[in-house]
């Protein structure tokens, strides 16, 4: 009966009426009926938001089934195809249903029609169970007025159906039988950890431990969360955490604590997620937002509202997923807070308390940059996931019985890494889930071969869900589409369109999908899928990239890339790509390749080519330079795939110093980044700052040692951190340096900090700083030192200290033998260490070494330096310490400085010095000493003879005693390591100071203190310095100084600067130049108030201090020389008058001289000059004269150029633009010369050429005049030339800069034949602007004129014709860029008529390169005198011409001429024309030419007709094969050539061997060049043929011509014949050992051998032996080179016992020499005395480095680059050049010269007048040096530059010395100017 009535109802159900399918209904219904949890279940899931307890209590079992499925079927077609697969799916269902089942509902036929989810026509009730919706939203209607009591009323309802809501959704479910991830859902509460926050918590900052043991309810920890003290404003609470931490899990966890009441505190809650707030598009107003699309009221929503409005402390709203936020929002809004907006706008108003004020607010996001919305002071939440107590009980809550719980954890213990994994909550439910399946049928421990990585967890999940034995590619691949085409639009939502039908139940079998509710907006709603976790859906995607055949390598390669965790929320798009690449490269680990062949249906071979495309970009990404937060990733991604090459290929690559900063650090990190290290080498720096880091982040660490470097630097490092720290750091076997800083550590973590200190004995540094450490954490720190035997530095800085634990640490810093130094400053406390020189083992293994006999001996020996700066010590305080330093160790230093001492304290410190055998400094400044307290502590120090320096300034409260350390101390200190610390006090490298210095600046002396303190003064031994600036001497007390100066002894400076001084004082300090023998400078500045006096001693350190020394001109230096000692006297910022110049003149007058008087003003009269130089005479020891920066007038060039008439001894004088003034003085000794004046950019024109002209007239012997850069014009120009004649200049005139124009060029040329003694003159009227006249001292009978950039017109031509034809004695003429073109130079040749001789003209114009031969040779032929010589050189754009006047004719020629007569092309009368003109031709000369036919038979013609032709050369150029024949043709008829050139030229094989040919009859030649001309057999066999013949042959060079060693055999035997060879070229050519033997054997027969290049020959040491036996036989051998050879000592030595003694070049560059072949070597050169080049360069000298006794006179240049001469070898060397005066340049370069030898060659530049270059570049110079190098050209060295490029000088430093000597150059070029020719 009951059946028939099912069956009734189920005919009458609408699925049947619409379907017509009664008999399949009936079978679903029956099927269903047998598994009802099923089926509910199912429903939950496909209709997540729907009430199904009221309406499904039917007691009819079937007819529940039917009300179910009508639910089911009014959702639509998609929902219903959905469910029928996963009953096909899930269901044991019979094969006859299956499939019309499938056939009828699983493709969509047969459906009606039914409104979609999220149309108007959905039924209200699916918004949310059980309520109505009213007509009208809540947001759009005015809110009524209600009664309070009807208000409290309907809020308590509401606020009772937002429990039973959230009951409902976030109770406790445990799966049904339907599901297959039927296992407890244990929860464990997470690590949570305060970050800082400007509202403090009630609780104690640092990690929320919580209690792991506590059951469901009882976890009070999480309240914490909302315990804050602030009362009003915002309550804003941000949890962050990493993805699979649990941030959902714990936001759905408050809810279910909220509903069950334990929550009490929070009246409403809700919950939001903003993956579902993203598909919100319109605006909200939060009635909106919590009504409509959170739980409506069934009533009232105006008074709820109000009510929540009223009550807002007590309600709690979550915004799940704040990192998942589309757009991101402003930290400033305009509109306002009751206004609709977005739902972030929204949160925004929330948090900042304009909506809901007083309400709370709770956010969950990952780490990264959160958005401007939240205000600054909410509260941050680190979340940690687990640790170890947590994940064993989240394991024995997943497994249900005790024995498969111990076996879990047992296999958790033995898997390290999957220990550290399941530190991520999700990742350890994944590894739970993996070991249920794995442990009932394995052995113990293979979870670590099955689990190794997070990928292999997921690839085992996924088979341990999938039914057994069977592995459902399709689904897998169509869930993995899904995921991957999520990922990348951004969607973490899909509808129910977005996933295939059979896709959907795969999922929803296998528990990999969820479904929910969606609200699209109010009155939206529509259900929502989504993978149960983002990480999840990585994965998927992941298997579709490896797995699927669509996705090919290059694709795949994409998606490997590193994101960086410091995420800038400003794109669109979710960061949803965090995991992808780190699954990718988990599935390319070989484990994996059997399961992607398997879900791909591929071969393995298939998928191997994709996982090596993964692996192939990891390994381009480890190549790069990654930041912190790439590196993380990239070292997860690595340790995924498995691979140990990639591995420690990633290790290696990691740079030395790794820093991590700002992001956030889990223990996986840490763990990730340990594993890969385990695969490197080299010790790496780890250096975390600013991290947020998961308090056992260290314990991943353990065992790692690679770690040389470790330091913390964060707040959120407390207590636990430390001690999971010290658990790790004994572990760490290479860590040197540990730092901890900035941490929040209290004594509980220094207890444990220092318990594992003295477990690591290696460490070298240990850093606390800023821990604000109490005094009894400071004291057991310290404690350790004895127990690390290494430690060089230990750092407590930012501790709080007290002034007895101060002087704890002193004691400890004098008893501890270790400590070097302990600097306690404001907020500095650190010890710095010296290990002894025992090793640690020694020390570690007898405990009583401490207290023998040789550490206390160790312990006299070592020195401290003691920093206590600003520490408030008192008189009391320093009586303790000076008792405690005196049973100490000697002291480098001791700074009290900032202290309480006063007067007292600092005489006792005075006083104790002696006795504390200090040997730096005692630094006593800012300790209120008084006038009175500084007699007295001078008084106590004047009596130590160690004293170096007392320095005092009351005005800067400055008090410093330096000593010297005692002599048997000294040895000590300098050999003592410095610490590698920048704290490190500075000893000084030089020897200690004998005698003292004394500093009283800035004290208020006066001149009634003066007499009492230089009696004070003169009882102290041997002063050399005193200082007395910036007192109140005035003039009074310098005059009384001059006088008391005897009695104090002799000084090495005085500084009187700053004492008001005048210059009435100055006469009175400038008499002591005669009454103190010390004084040899005086420096007076009167507007700076500088007054410097003293002697000869230049000290080092004034170059260290930055300051340089002024080079003074002829001052002695180290010993130069054997001069008298030069004074100087400076005048600098003074009015200069008359009457002051005339006084002081005759008070220098007295002076001992050499003297140099510089003087400075800013206006200097004519009447002050011409006093000034009246008084000149009268200074017999004046040698120089300098008057800079000071304003002269016009007439002042006049004045000083009648000084070298009133003053015969004047030398030379030097004005630049009327402000500088230098004159020269010649010694008494000295003989007269020549005299030089400069007088440049001074105004001088026109009207002033006469009257100087006429006062230079009375000069004897002028060498030099230089009148550059002056106004002199043409006119001024004309003038000069015509007085020219009655200026005796016997040097060069220099005329640049003068604004002289082409007619001044004419002029020039106009005045040569007036003026006999011109000898050159030369022009540049560019950018140069030259004008230069050399002169000689006879009547010249060659001149030559050279024309630069002239722009000459058409006009100018003839007029210059005119004025060369008038030029008598004109040898040679140069046309540079004159603008003379080719009519232009055809009019000058031919107007050019000389009265007799040779004029040779140089035509250099861009034309001449373009013209081509035929051309130019039709120019020459235009000539009107007879041409003798041709030069043509296209790539130089040159053309010379050689004339000879007059004009005659060759008989020859004519005859030749007249033979053409008949030809009347134009050729045959160009060359009827060249012919005539070019009839005495001897020389002709082609390079770089481009020879046509045309011009080559021209050539033909003209070759025949040429019987003087004596020189042919054509070289580097380019001659067709028919013009090679014609040029052939030609030379074969020259029989009376001597010369031949034809190297470089472009020929082959065959055209070398054509012209060759020419050789033949050539008896009379006498040099012949056919370098770089292949040489072939049949070529070579030619040549030797008629080298035959050459019985004159003087040179022969065949230099890269190919010869080897066969063709080197040929060519001696031809050469027996030529008896006449002075030279002989064969570089290049590889003829080896063979060919030199052969060589050897016939360079005896060729007696008038002068040359031989046989370098680069590769010739051993066999050949090179052969020739050094014959060399000796060639007496007139001049020049030997046989660079790049590897001859070897043997042949150095060989040659050394017979180098002919006419030798005069030696050149064996790269020749394997070595010290023993070159000293002897050396050895025989002493004994050639024409020896004028050598070099060595590039062999191993060391030893072995020139060192001549004799000497060669001759020597002008020695190489000796990279040769390995150091210091050590300097001095012999420097000796050397001394003896070889001839010696232009010296090349030391890339060699390890340092000071030493910069000293050594200091001292010999001024003895060696010729030299002009020495090359230092590369070596080991420094600045001090380089001052040297200065101090030895300013002795008058004629050097031009010294090159020190690439030395240890600092680029400042290097630029001051360059501006006070330009000669030392440091540049990488070459920039010095080219001296002008003829200087």
């Amino acid at each position: 009966m009951m059946h028939q009535e099912a069956r009734a109802g189920l005919l009458m159900d609408p699925i049947s009426l619409q379907l017509d399918t009664e008999n399949l209904c009936g079978c679903l219904v029956r099927l269903l009926s047998k598994d009802p949890e099923w089926l509910s279940a199912k429903v939950k899931f496909f209709l997540p938001n729907m009430d199904l307890g009221s309406g499904d209590q039917s007691p009819d079992p079937t007819q529940r089934v039917i009300q179910q499925l009508n639910k089911l079927h009014t959702q639509g077609q998609t929902t219903w195809q959905e469910f029928i697969h996963c009953v096909c799916m899930e269901l044991d269902v019979p094969l006859d249903l299956e499939v019309p089942l499938l056939s009828t509902w699983g493709h969509g036929d047969g459906f009606p029609r039914q409104p979609e989810v999220g149309e108007e026509s959905q039924p209200d009730s699916q918004l949310h169970p059980g309520l109505k919706r009213p007509h009208q939203s809540c947001g759009s209607s005015p809110r009524p007025k209600q009664c309070k009591k009807q208000q409290q009323e309907l809020a308590k309802r509401y606020l009772q159906l937002l429990r039973t809501s959230a009951q409902q959704r976030y109770a406790d479910r445990t799966p049904g039988p339907g599901q297959p991830l039927a296992f407890p859902q244990a929860y464990i509460p997470p690590i949570l950890q305060w970050s800082r926050a400007s509202a403090p918590f009630d609780t104690q900052e640092g990690a929320i431990t919580g209690d792991p043991k506590a059951e469901d309810g009882t976890d009070v920890n999480i309240r914490d969360l909302f315990n804050t003290k602030a009362n009003r404003g915002p309550r804003v609470t941000v949890l962050l955490g990493k993805a699979g931490m649990g941030k959902t899990t714990l936001a759905h966890r408050l809810c279910q604590k909220w509903a069950d009441g334990q929550l009490d505190r929070f009246q409403a809650l809700f919950l939001f997620e903003f993956r579902q707030l993203n598909l919100i598009t319109g605006f909200l107003t939060l009635p909106q937002l919590l009504f409509d699309l959170y739980l409506r009221p069934e009533a009232g929503p105006e008074a709820v509202f109000q009510y929540l409005e009223e009550n807002a402390n007590g309600i709690l709203l979550i915004f799940d997923g704040l990192d998942e936020i589309f757009h991101p929002c402003s930290s400033k809004e305009t509109a306002g807070p009751e206004d609709p907006a977005s739902a972030l706008t929204l949160f925004s108003r929330l948090c900042r308390g304009t909506l809901l004020p007083g309400c709370w607010v709770m956010a969950t996001s990952r780490p990264g940059k959160l958005p401007a919305c939240l205000p600054t002071e909410a509260a941050t939440v680190h979340m940690w996931g687990f640790d170890g107590p947590r994940v064993e009980e989240y394991v024995s809550r997943f497994f249900s019985d005790q024995p498969s719980q111990e076996a879990a954890v047992a296999e958790l213990r033995t898997n390290r890494r999957l220990w550290s994994m399941c530190a991520v909550p999700a990742l350890c439910r994944v590894a739970c889930l993996c070991l249920y399946r794995l442990l009932p049928g394995s052995s113990p421990g293979q979870s670590a071969a099955l689990l190794p990585t997070m990928t292999q967890n997921y690839v085992q999940m996924v088979l341990t869900l999938s039914p057994r034995g069977f592995l459902p590619a399709e689904s897998l691949l169509g869930l993995g589409e899904v995921a991957l085409r999520g990922l990348e639009t951004g969607k973490v939502i899909f509808s129910a369109g977005d996933i295939p039908p059979p896709v959907m139940a795969f999922g929803a079998a296998l528990g990999l999908m969820t479904s929910f509710c969606v609200c699209t907006g109010p009155g939206h709603q529509e259900t929502g899928y989504a993978f149960t976790h983002v990480s999840l859906q990585e994965f998927f995607a992941a298997l579709h990239l490896m797995a699927s055949p669509q996705v090919d390598k290059d694709t795949l390669s994409q998606h490997v890339t590193l994101t960086s965790r410091w995420v800038q929320r400003t794109k669109a798009r979710l960061g949803l790509l965090d995991h992808l690449p780190t699954f990718l490269a988990g599935l390319a680990s070989c484990a994996c390749r059997p399961f992607l062949s398997l879900l791909a249906q591929q071969d393995e071979a298939w998928v191997g080519t994709k996982q090596a495309a993964v692996v192939q970009a990891l390994r381009k990404l480890a190549t790069r330079r990654l930041t912190g937060p790439k590196v993380v990733e990239l070292c997860h991604c690595v340790g995924e795939t498995q691979a140990p090459e990639l591995a420690g290929f990633t290790a290696q690559s990691l740079p030395h110093q790794m820093p991590f900063h700002n992001f956030l650090l889990t223990y996986a990190d840490l763990a990730a980044l340990t594993n890969i290290l385990g695969h490197r080498d080299a010790p790496i720096h780890l250096d975390f700052e600013g991290c947020p880091l998961e308090p056992r982040c260290p314990e991943a660490l353990a065992g790692c040692g690679q770690v040389e470097n470790l330091s913390f630097k964060s707040r959120k490092c407390g207590d636990a951190f430390a001690e999971a720290l010290s658990r790790s750091l004994p572990t760490m076997g290479s860590l040197k340096k540990l730092g901890l800083a900035g941490s929040k550590i209290t004594a509980q973590g220094i207890s444990h900090l220092v318990q594992a200190l003295p477990l690591c004995p290696q460490l070298e540094e240990i850093s606390f700083r800023d821990n604000q450490l109490k005094d009894w954490e400071v004291l057991n720190v310290v404690e350790v030192l004895p127990c690390l035997p290494r430690l060089r530095k230990l750092e407590l800085s930012l501790s709080n200290v007290s002034a007895s634990t101060l002087l704890s640490l002193t004691n400890v810093a004098v008893t501890c033998p270790t400590v070097r130094m302990l600097q306690v400053r404001k907020a500095d406390l650190i010890f710095l260490l010296s290990p002894p020189t025992e090793t640690a083992t020694e020390l570690q293994g007898d405990p009583d070494l401490q207290g023998n006999a040789n550490q206390r001996k160790e312990a006299q020996r070592r020195s401290l330096a003691l920093r206590l700066q600003k520490c408030q010590l008192g008189v009391h305080d320093v009586e303790v310490l000076i008792a405690q330093l005196r049973e100490g160790p000697h002291l480098d230093e001791v700074d009290l400085s900032g202290n309480r001492l006063e007067d007292e304290g600092c005489q006792l410190m005075a006083e104790a010095a002696p006795q504390l055998h200090i040997a730096g400094k005692l630094d006593l400044s800012s300790n209120g000493l008084s006038l009175a307290g500084v007699c007295r502590v001078l008084s106590a120090v004047s009596t130590c003879r160690t004293l170096a320096e007392f320095h005092v300034s009351l005005l800067h409260k400055t008090v410093v005693l330096k000593f010297a350390p005692e002599p048997e101390e000294q040895e000590v200190t300098q050999k003592r390591a410095a610490f590698p610390d920048s704290l490190t006090f500075q000893t000084p490298s030089d020897p200690p100071l004998c005698a003292p210095r004394i500093r009283l600046t800035h004290c208020a002396l006066q001149a009634q203190h003066l007499e009492h303190l230089c009696k004070a003064l003169g009882g102290s031994c041997c002063l050399c310095h005193l200082d007395l600036s910036g007192n109140a001497l005035g003039d009074k007390g310098a005059a009384l100084l001059a006088q008391l100066l005897p009695g104090v002894g002799a000084l090495q400076s005085l500084n009187l600067s700053e004492n008001g001084l005048s210059l009435d004082a100055v006469f009175s300090l400038t008499q002591c130049f005669s009454t103190l023998p010390w004084l040899l400078h005086l420096d007076f500045s009167s507007e700076s108030q500088r007054v410097i006096l003293r002697g000869d001693g230049r000290d080092r350190d004034l170059l260290a201090a930055g300051s340089l020394p002024e080079f003074q001109a002829g001052a002695q230096f180290l010993g130069f020389g054997q001069r008298r000692i030069s004074r100087s006297f400076c005048l600098r910022e003074c009015q200069l008058e008359p009457l002051s110049l005339s006084r002081l003149c005759e008070t220098l007058e007295k002076c001992p001289g050499p003297l140099e008087v510089k003087l400075s003003c800013n206006v200097l009269s004519d009447q002050s000059l011409e006093t000034l130089l009246h008084h000149l005479p009268r200074l017999p020891e004046l040698s120089l004269l300098q008057l800079t920066q000071m304003e002269l007038s016009p007439r002042s060039p006049l004045l000083l150029a009648d000084i070298f008439s009133l003053c015969p001894r004047v030398q030379k004088v030097d004005l630049r633009s009327l402000h500088h003034a230098t004159l020269h003085f010649r010694s008494s000794e000295e003989q007269e010369g020549g005299c030089c004046g400069r007088f440049t950019g001074c105004g001088l024109s026109q009207e002033h050429v006469e009257p100087l002209c006429w006062l230079l007239s009375k000069c004897e012997d002028l060498s030099q005049l230089d009148l550059s850069a002056n106004l002199l014009g043409d006119a001024g120009l004309r003038c000069l030339l015509e007085c020219l004649p009655q200026v005796p200049i016997s040097g060069s005139l220099d005329l640049s800069h003068n604004g002289i124009s082409q007619e001044s060029v004419l002029c020039l040329v106009e005045t040569l034949p007036s003026c006999p003694r011109v000898r050159e003159a030369s022009v540049n009227l560019g950018s140069k602007q030259s004008f230069w006249i050399h002169f000689s001292r006879q009547e010249e009978a060659r001149k030559t004129l050279r024309l630069s950039e002239c722009s000459f017109e058409p006009e100018h031509v003839p007029r210059l014709a005119t004025g060369l034809s008038q030029a008598l004695w004109l040898t040679e003429l140069t046309l540079t860029q004159c603008f003379v073109g080719l009519e232009q130079l055809t009019i000058l040749l031919g107007l050019l008529k000389c009265p007799e001789g040779l004029l040779t003209l140089r035509v250099e114009e861009p034309w001449v390169g373009k013209a081509g031969v035929l051309t130019l040779l039709e120019v020459c032929a235009q000539a009107s005198g007879n041409v003798t010589e041709i030069s043509i050189s296209e790539t130089q754009q040159q053309l010379c011409i050689q004339l000879e006047f007059p004009h005659q004719e060759n008989p020859e020629a004519v005859a030749l001429r007249l033979a053409h007569c008949d030809l009347g092309t134009h050729h045959s009368l160009l060359a009827r024309q060249l012919m005539e003109t070019c009839a005495r031709l001897r020389q002709l000369s082609l390079s770089q030419v481009n020879l046509c036919e045309a011009s080559a038979l021209l050539l033909q013609s003209l070759l025949l007709s040429l019987s003087e032709l004596k020189n042919f050369r054509l070289t580097s150029s380019c001659v067709s094969s028919n013009g090679l024949a014609h040029l052939t043709s030609g030379l074969s008829h020259c029989h009376h050539l001597e010369e031949l050139d034809l190297s470089n030229n472009q020929l082959g094989e065959e055209g070398t061997k054509v012209l060759t040919g020419s050789l033949e009859d050539k008896c009379w030649l006498k040099r012949l060049d056919l370098s770089h001309l292949p040489l072939g057999g049949s070529t070579l066999a030619a040549l030797t043929q008629g080298l035959s013949h050459m019985t004159l042959l003087q040179s022969l060079r065949l230099s890269r011509s190919d010869i080897g060693d066969v063709g080197c055999c040929h060519l001696s035997k031809a050469l027996r014949a030529a008896t006449s060879l002075e030279e002989l070229g064969l570089s290049h050519n590889q003829i080896g050992d063979t060919g030199a033997q052969n060589l050897a054997a016939v360079l005896p027969g060729l007696p008038e051998l002068r040359k031989i290049d046989l370098s680069a020959n590769g010739i051993g040491p066999a050949g090179g032996a052969r020739l050094a036996e014959c060399l000796p036989l060639c007496r007139r051998l001049e020049e030997l080179m046989l660079g790049c050879n590897a001859l070897g000592d043997p042949t150095a030595l060989g040659l050394a016992r017979g180098l002919p003694r006419h030798l005069r070049v030696l050149h064996l560059p790269s020749s394997h020499l070595g010290p023993e072949g070159a000293l002897s070597l050396v050895q025989a050169l002493d004994r050639c005395p024409h020896m004028e080049e050598i070099r060595l360069a590039e062999n191993n000298l060391a030893g072995g480095v020139p060192h001549f006794r004799l000497g060669l006179p001759l020597l002008r240049q020695i190489d000796l680059v990279s040769c390995e001469i150091d210091n050590q070898t300097a001095k012999p060397l420097t000796a050397s050049f001394v003896l070889c005066p001839a010696l232009e340049e010296i090349m030391l370069s890339w060699n390890l010269l340092g000071d030493e030898a910069a000293a050594e060659l200091a001292r010999v530049l001024p003895r060696m007048g010729r030299l002009k270059r020495v090359d230092l570049e590369k070596n080991r110079i420094t600045a001090y040096g380089a001052w040297l190098l200065a101090e030895g050209l300013a002795q008058g060295s004629g050097i031009q530059v010294i090159r020190l490029w690439n030395n240890p000088i600092p680029p400042d430093m290097a630029q001051r010395l360059q501006s006070q000597e330009p000669r030392l150059d440091f540049a990488f070029f070459d920039n010095q100017p080219q001296v002008p020719q003829g200087t």
